[in-house]
């Protein structure tokens, strides 16, 4: 693999054992695609098995992750969000579920605002008027002002996760909020919103539970098609009648191995009406045997894989094999999951897989694919190696794999937190269960956040290392469901958010002092519409960095199109290359760093 220079003796090693993986990989992968073509789906894994402390580790070096102190300001920038689950003692799942939150630039003033979505109260057991997602609009300094009302977008839903695009090509970014229930599309008409939802096609069925969304250019035409992750087959009834138990705390809330799975929705946008083409589309996946929808999605992940310019779709289901759609470029996928070696842990069982994210972290084109998981489940990793696939689960020998075992994770996001031209990785936390303690001494209901820095110097005794001065993200403890990245203050590193399971959400402001330099870059066709797809390559002190344009990462949740690069010392920037989605090339000269450029797709 293409990675920054190093003199480890134990380089070479690594690289045979990656190897051997790969090699088991492809074995793995072979069982796989029997089992699947013999219409045999995974035995899907059961939650809450009794949580085993991992075996003791090697002693490893002392980390060496510099110090990343974020700040909890979600007091004094004025966020008072509180997220509602309606649980009043029946233990229903949704209610764990927790909702998005995304950064995004409602009113086009230039820098990036804040939105929480809400779930709410049960019906039969409200108070009031419900509860409502939230909207704040950020000064341009970090300091929020709500202005939900004012703007439209009171709203009373029991909502799960938010998708930003703009599906009318006005120039103004509009909001899709999945929901348990019909969901809602809210039109940004200057930075005013009205509900479109039955004009647009896109409520999808009073008895669906949506809940990744995100919006995509299928097709390259221009405009932008719409997924829709789908969880389970739920009801109250189907719920009280499973009646699941955990010892020592009676009811509880129960897991989806015990419900049916659902089918995911493709909406194409044919001039801003969208046409439902799931079956057509090859996205319902169908057990051969049972007849039953296979997925159970809670995230979802836009990326190339292949880069041949079309969008193809990671999907983490919950307890079940997980999926990657591939677009064949006609309005087509072929769900190739368990071939592309995705679909499983490295242990070949399905796991409990909740936020995904993805990225080019080695800064070459091998692409590292993280997911969430149940407690007891590690983080999966999978990464390509030397641009080759299937994947690989790489958890445990890039670092992710013991700190994670115990966590129960649902977010997870690549971001750079030190500017160093590295990718780093955070994720939030938190467990289902309130007093899972008692029953469980090594769990916790809230959860601390990690953040592994990715170390690319000689004496790393791995890739990925937990940061262990992190400031206020460190000391918190979180019941941890979306989360997004922005910079939400201008000082170009990236800022937090995270939602909460029935609990405030939190604003983390970085005030890392490394000095390092960055540069952001956005880009846009002559029509000012943005390009997800497209793929930037930076040169900077002799690194080039790998980023691809996507709309959706983590859970439920969204961070802002542009993309922001760490240049560590580096004051200058040797070269930049847009690779645009049909393969054509622009190299940009860019002169100057520490602010934003914005390079608009050449008409030549």
């Amino acid at each position: 693999m293409i990675t920054k220079p190093t003199k480890r003796s134990d380089e070479h090693i690594a690289k045979v054992f990656r190897w051997s993986l790969l090699v088991v990989a492809l074995l793995g992968a072979l069982v796989a695609v029997l089992v699947f073509v013999s219409g045999k789906d995974q035995p899907m894994a059961v939650r809450e098995a009794v949580i085993e402390a991992p075996a003791r580790q090697v002693e490893m070096p002392e980390s060496s992750a510099p110090m990343l102190p974020f700040s909890d300001i979600s007091d004094a920038a004025g966020i008072d969000f509180q997220h509602v689950t309606g649980a009043y003692g029946d233990k229903l799942l949704p209610e764990t579920m927790g909702s998005g939150v995304a950064f995004f630039d409602y009113d086009q003033d230039g820098d990036q605002d804040l939105l929480f979505v809400n779930s709410n109260e049960w019906p039969d057991h409200a108070e009031g008027s419900g509860a409502s997602s939230e909207l704040y609009q950020n000064d341009g300094g970090g300091h929020f002002r709500k202005v939900t009302e004012e703007a439209g977008l009171k709203l009373s839903l029991y909502g799960m996760g938010v998708a930003i695009g703009d599906y009318d090509n006005d120039g103004w970014p509009d909001v899709f909020i999945s929901a348990l229930g019909e969901n809602r599309l809210l039109h940004n008409d200057h930075g005013h919103f009205s509900d479109v939802t039955e004009a647009a096609g896109v409520a999808g069925l009073a008895s669906d539970w949506s809940t990744s969304s995100t919006f995509f250019d299928m097709d390259n035409d221009g405009d932008l098609d719409l997924f829709v992750g789908n969880y389970v087959t739920w009801s109250r009834k189907i719920d009280l009648e499973i009646d699941f138990r955990l010892a020592g705390l009676g009811r509880a809330y129960g897991a989806p191995n015990h419900h049916t799975g659902a089918i995911s929705r493709l909406y194409r946008n044919d001039d801003g009406h969208f046409t439902d083409i799931t079956q057509s589309s090859g996205v319902a996946v169908i057990d051969k045997q049972s007849g039953r929808p296979v997925g159970k999605a809670l995230g979802v992940m836009p990326f190339d894989v292949d880069r041949d310019g079309l969008t193809d779709l990671l999907v983490a289901n919950d307890t079940v094999r997980k999926f990657l759609f591939h677009n064949l470029g006609d309005g087509h996928f072929e769900e190739i999951g368990s071939v592309e070696g995705i679909a499983y842990a490295s242990n070949g069982k399905a796991t409990g897989g909740m936020g995904i994210d993805a990225a080019y972290y080695l800064n070459n084109p091998d692409i590292g694919v993280a997911i969430g998981n149940f407690a007891n489940e590690m983080t999966s990793f999978y990464a390509t190696l030397d641009g080759l696939r299937p994947f690989v689960d790489e958890a445990a020998v890039s670092g992710l794999g013991a700190p994670t075992r115990l966590a129960l994770t649902f977010a997870v996001l690549f971001m750079d937190a030190d500017l160093d031209g590295w990718l780093d990785l955070f994720q939030a936390n938190g467990h289902l269960e309130s007093e899972i303690a008692r029953v469980q001494p090594s769990q916790s209901y809230a959860q601390p956040p990690q953040l592994f820095w990715q170390c690319a110097e000689a004496d790393c005794p791995r890739r990925f290392l937990l940061a262990t001065q992190t400031g206020d993200l460190g000391k918190a403890r979180l019941v941890g469901r979306g989360a997004a990245w922005a910079d939400i203050d201008g000082d170009g590193d990236l800022d937090l958010a995270v939602s909460q399971n029935g609990r405030p959400g939190r604003l983390y402001r970085n005030d890392q002092q490394l000095g390092h330099h960055w540069l952001r870059v956005r880009l846009s066709d002559a029509e000012h519409r943005a390009i997800p797809g497209a793929r930037v390559q930076l040169t900077a002190n002799g690194v080039t960095q790998y980023r691809q344009v996507t709309r959706t990462h983590g859970y439920l949740s969204q961070s802002p199109l542009a993309l922001t690069f760490g240049l560590g010392k580096a004051d200058s920037v040797a070269g930049l290359l847009v690779i645009w989605p049909d393969g054509t090339k622009q190299r940009v000269n860019v002169v100057g760093v520490d602010k934003t450029v914005v390079i608009e797709r050449s008409r030549s």
